[in-house]
């Protein structure tokens, strides 16, 4: 028997799918068109468990994937925040009041939701770690595949960049090596600003 009306988790199933509609600068497939945030939370999850394996790391691979899932929940009322935007910062507490929202829904019953959500956000344990350094790795591998279509029409420069991956060097540097030498060939092309 469930323990809420099937009318209740219809909605927020419904709810949720409202991820679907929020926007990211992020070009997909080559630059054939923006991506939206669930799209993204999809692509997380699968290339966070990928390179999980790849890499040959021994996390929770139930945990990596419920904190992929769950990690752009917050962006459904407040929308995507850019990652070089200037009020990046203010971003965390608009997502934090809308996932308290959602985990007071009647339709929930993720117990762990805002936990999970804060874990993600907050990035303590090794499976938050590692799925931070993918989330910021998609969209610098769509930039590269796009030829740097994202950086181009938001001006963004190179140690904006650099500065938004710094962290990966301590936290994978083998992904850190590859990210640098992608770098340089997007310099190179023209594809990122240089002072």
């Amino acid at each position: 028997m469930m323990s809420v009306s099937m009318n209740e988790v219809s909605n927020f199933i419904l709810e949720l799918d409202a991820l679907k509609l929020v926007a990211r600068r992020t070009y997909i497939c080559g630059g054939k068109r923006l991506e939206n945030s669930a799209e993204h939370s999809w692509h997380l999850a699968l290339a966070s468990w990928l390179l999980a394996k790849n890499m040959n790391r021994n996390y929770s691979i139930e945990k990596l994937l419920k904190l992929a899932l769950i990690h752009d929940l917050g962006e459904i009322d407040p929308g995507d925040t850019f990652l070089y935007d200037k009020d990046r910062d203010l971003a965390a507490n608009r997502e934090r009041k809308c996932v308290n929202r959602l985990a007071s829904d009647s339709g929930n019953s993720i117990d762990e939701l805002l936990d999970l959500w804060e874990e993600q956000e907050i990035g303590k344990s090794p499976e938050a770690k590692f799925l931070k350094v993918v989330d910021r790795l998609l969209p610098f591998l769509h930039n590269i595949t796009s030829e740097g279509q994202a950086w181009k029409d938001n001006d963004i420069h190179k140690k904006q960049v650099l500065d938004a991956h710094k962290f990966i060097k301590t936290e994978e540097p083998e992904i850190y090596e590859w990210f640098l030498e992608n770098l340089e060939q997007a310099i190179k092309k023209e594809w990122l600003k240089t002072p």
